[in-house]
């Protein structure tokens, strides 16, 4: 079985029209019945091309699963799992991701990995936050330069946590350099690169697609970086014995060995380390 990608644009297609997009992307290749599990996603696990090995090796685990993936922001995959309109959800807004739960959206919240985030920017660094490891002070500092700061705006994990270094630092971002793109991860490097700007984003991505924007990291180490991503197997999944299943083999040895080798031979380091725990 193959893993089918759905683009972001799916889930701002119109009601019937999202799903029947999504059922024809989830048809097997072979013309088989395969089960068909949806899963709601980051826009970091797929621009850093962790999907590429993770949902080839979970078919071939399981080859009677039909894996769709739907990539966008951690607030929209939510917003998927509370219609149903997804059976499983791999996220990192942590708080976000308890709420769904405590709402009953979701049946339990599990660790899978983590990375941390990074403050990026041109390597001219007209701020100046080079070599700082604090990055609200990075932030307060962009601001009161007047330099140009990119932002998710997309009610993403890594927008979530951008508005909580806002918060530390004491500050609304409202200076004119400050512009909300409403666009993935990937999308927004690019506009940070056509805009000598800087830019929060997740570690994975950045050394997956950053170099190619001459952007580099200047901030990093900030306990408050830290990024967590949870699996969520969806209470009203139209599949949830995939879900679970999923759920099960992604914190597995055999799960969290692909995750721990991903982005080792390439960047010399994992872009993700495994962070289930035993059960």
């Amino acid at each position: 079985m193959r893993s089918t990608p759905v683009p972001a644009v799916v889930t701002r297609l119109c009601g019937a029209a999202a799903l029947a997009a999504v059922a024809l992307a989830g048809c097997a290749g072979d013309g088989s019945q395969a089960a068909r599990l949806v899963l709601a996603s980051t826009t970091s696990t797929e621009d850093s091309g962790l999907f590429e090995v993770l949902i080839p090796a979970f078919e071939r685990a399981h080859p009677d699963l039909d894996v769709v993936v739907i990539a966008v922001g951690t607030g929209e995959a939510l917003e998927l799992g509370r219609r149903g309109d997804a059976d499983v959800l791999l996220v990192h807004a942590p708080q976000a991701e308890s709420v769904f739960v405590a709402e009953g959206h979701g049946s339990e919240r599990r660790d899978v990995m983590v990375n941390d985030f990074v403050l990026v920017g041109p390597p001219a660094d007209p701020a100046g936050i080079r070599g700082g490891r604090d990055a609200a002070a990075a932030l307060r500092r962009i601001a009161g330069t007047g330099a140009t700061f990119v932002s998710r705006g997309d009610d993403s994990g890594t927008h979530d946590k951008e508005r909580e270094l806002w918060s530390t630092a004491g500050l609304t971002p409202a200076f004119d350099g400050y512009l909300e793109a409403g666009q993935g991860m990937g999308d927004v490097l690019a506009i940070a690169g056509e805009k000598r700007a800087y830019t929060l984003s997740d570690r994975a991505t950045f050394l997956a697609l950053g170099a190619r924007h001459d952007l580099i990291v200047l901030v990093e180490g900030d306990p408050a970086l830290r990024n967590p991503y949870a699996v969520i197997p969806v209470t009203r999944a139209a599949n949830a014995d995939a879900a679970r299943i999923f759920a099960d083999w992604i914190t597995s040895a055999a799960g969290q060995a692909v995750i721990a080798a991903f982005g080792a031979e390439i960047f010399g380091t994992p872009l993700f380390r495994p962070a289930a725990k035993p059960r």
